[in-house]
């Protein structure tokens, strides 16, 4: 980096996606004069990137890019192009001329969700015990104050999911609160507790709901001050990206009793939105069992109809049932446990949708 003589006019360029892992002679001053964070694009961004890639595929006229833009919360550009593409495939597939909306909707999820997979062979007991767990958490979900606007539930298996409760924010996240992350660890709780209704035992299928409620609740005690308890003091590096070497050379710069003190917060944190979950459920049995029933006739509900049940009691089944996707692929010999096909939500960052949970 000392081998140019600075009259000749070289810019010198560098760009990474790691630069927790530098050198640190790389960004001594001098070196790199500036340095820019590039972070994902906003709602006005995401609609002038489609806009850019809608040029090379036929869009319907009915076609709304900015409704599609407030619905990819957390996309990349590379994400949003490769939208369009499955969009333009299913379009094709059914012998479309244009790209209309269902299949952007369609798109969206596989980008985001992972792809349905109708020909995984599932047994009627798991097919229910799903359908359970998945109405427990849409239930709760539209229950409590402070989530994310349900989008869709399904027992259709997406990516690796056995079923998925989808919620996008209305805008995008810049901030979370506490009694938003709360209310997100209550709704995850209550696809476990649903199906232990249902079927009186539990099972794996909450496997990643454990892992996403954990996580957040040991990310609101360690990094963001939201313990009572123990207060507005950060335990722990808040290292984004892991490098194995400085991970295996780590050391706690806390006391035992202050981990056994963060393990109890946590654990009472997450003990708090289990209860709080069985206690909506409890109360709203009737509504549980409706939703489990239709999504058990119709595999699908979209947000509006899981409201209209919970709110009104009352469903309004779908005038025509769309398959955009025909299945395709070999069936599966043994059903893959439920997990979250996206990872938990980056919650340093705040920029992540809100997560599918299984």
């Amino acid at each position: 980096m000392d081998g140019f003589d600075t009259q000749e006019g070289i810019i010198i360029i560098a760009a990474t996606n790691r630069p927790d892992v530098l050198d640190p002679a790389l960004l001594r001053p001098g070196r790199f004069d500036r340095q820019i964070t590039v972070n994902l694009p906003d709602v006005r961004g995401r609609e002038a990137i489609l806009k850019v890639h809608s040029k090379n595929v036929k869009i319907d006229p009915s076609v709304d890019l900015a409704v599609i833009a407030r619905g990819t919360p957390g996309y990349s550009g590379a994400e949003l192009a490769n939208l369009l593409n499955e969009a333009a495939l299913l379009a094709a597939r059914t012998n479309k001329k244009a790209i209309g909306m269902a299949e952007l909707e369609e798109a969206r999820d596989k980008v985001r969700w992972g792809r349905e997979r109708r020909s995984l062979a599932m047994t009627d007991d798991e097919k229910r015990s799903t359908a359970w767990h998945e109405a427990g958490h849409a239930l709760v979900n539209v229950l409590l104050e402070h989530t994310h606007p349900l989008h869709k539930v399904t027992i259709i298996p997406r990516g690796q999911a056995l079923g998925s409760t989808m919620s996008l924010p209305k805008q995008d996240i810049l901030n979370r609160r506490r009694k938003e992350m709360l209310d997100m660890i209550a709704m995850i709780m209550a696809g476990r507790i649903a199906e232990e209704i249902y079927s009186q035992d539990i099972s794996t299928g909450a496997s990643g709901d454990i892992q996403q409620a954990t996580q957040i609740a040991r990310a609101m005690v360690c990094q963001y001050g939201m313990s009572d308890k123990l207060g507005m003091i950060q335990y722990g590096d808040n290292n984004e990206y892991v490098f194995l070497g400085r991970e295996m050379m780590r050391s706690k710069d806390y006391s035992e009793r202050i981990a056994e003190e963060i393990d109890a917060e946590v654990k009472h944190i997450i003990d708090e939105g289990y209860n709080r979950a069985r206690t909506l459920i409890e109360t709203h049995r009737d509504k549980l069992e409706m939703l489990a029933q239709k999504l058990l006739e119709f595999e699908t509900l979209d947000g509006t109809q899981v409201e209209e049940i919970v709110h009104h009691g009352r469903f309004t089944p779908p005038t025509e049932k769309q398959n955009i996707e025909p299945p395709t692929g070999a069936q599966a010999a043994t059903p893959l446990p439920e997990v979250i096909k996206p990872s938990p939500p980056k919650l340093p960052g705040f920029g992540s949708p809100a997560p599918a949970t299984a």
